[in-house]
């Protein structure tokens, strides 16, 4: 409750007073991997009046959680261009390009939203899909033969979190 609010309210204010551009400053990764931290550093705000100790941690998750947020930003740009690449080889390459667009904005679909944003048939748009899950930049979730969903498996891979250093 509280923390959450707390935590949005801190990312919205970077933003409104022009030090963000947009909410990219998620904490909540940082503050969850330091729980314990975390915790210790509120305690000794409530109980010692320590300020200090708690901005420094937090500004700490706060290089901390940008430097992510930097990193995550190349490397999405990175996978992008390996991936347009891999596309415009392809027939029909424009269409390709429009869905890999697409994907970057909806890493999870199916083949009828895929006809509808694109405004094509439901059969290019299935064989698109089949393409792209050729490549291997689509991957099929539901293991059925009907309404079958797919996601953009090495896009979303780079939200995942990694395992922490010991």
């Amino acid at each position: 409750g509280n923390g959450r609010v707390g935590r949005l309210l801190i990312t919205f204010l970077l933003c409104h007073r022009g030090v963000l551009h947009r909410p990219l400053l998620y904490l909540s990764h940082y503050l969850k991997r330091h729980r314990a931290e975390y915790y210790d550093r509120l305690m000794a705000v409530r109980d010692d009046g320590n300020w200090e100790g708690w901005i420094g941690f937090f500004l700490r998750g706060a290089a901390e959680t940008a430097a992510e947020a930097a990193s995550t930003a190349r490397a999405i740009v990175q996978l992008r261009e390996e991936h347009r690449a891999l596309v415009q080889g392809r027939s029909p390459a424009r269409a390709g390009l429009k869905f890999l667009d697409l994907l970057f904005k909806r890493p999870l679909v199916n083949a009828s939203f895929v006809q509808e944003q694109l405004g094509m048939s439901f059969a290019t748009a299935n064989n698109l899909v089949a393409q792209f899950q050729g490549l291997g930049l689509l991957e099929e979730t539901t293991g059925g033969q009907r309404n079958r969903r797919y996601r953009y498996s090495p896009y979303l891979a780079l939200f995942e979190e990694a395992p922490s250093a010991p």
